[in-house]
């Protein structure tokens, strides 16, 4: 992939990460539970990431230095596409305020920023 495509990827990265913490601003779990468009606004948001770094390749993110759990990520974009009414809402919520920050911090120093 070129450096150019990867940067874009990169840069999806950062744009829905963002997103995420927007939509999550004064969330806590109960809220985000009872909020249906904020749980399908993040798992979409979460799908894209998931999608872009599936894009970019898991030799590339090491060569980055991005610490990507790949299965997991790759695990997350198949179930939020193909098996989306068995997926734990709680598990979404861990995963965007816990694991997409600092995904997005290292995307960050990929890109020089």
């Amino acid at each position: 992939m070129s450096s150019d495509r990867i940067r874009s990827r990169l840069e999806h990265v950062v744009e829905y990460a963002d997103h995420i913490a927007e939509y999550l601003t004064g969330y806590d779990v109960d809220r985000f539970l009872g909020d249906r468009k904020t749980v399908d606004a993040v798992e979409r948001c979460l799908e894209r990431i998931a999608e872009a770094i599936v894009q970019i390749g898991a030799e590339e993110m090491v060569t980055m230095r991005i610490p990507v759990p790949w299965n997991e990520v790759r695990g997350l974009g198949n179930r939020l596409r193909h098996e989306y009414r068995r997926i734990d809402k709680r598990l979404i919520f861990d995963t965007a305020r816990n694991d997409i920050p600092p995904l997005r911090d290292a995307a960050l120093r990929a890109l020089g920023e």
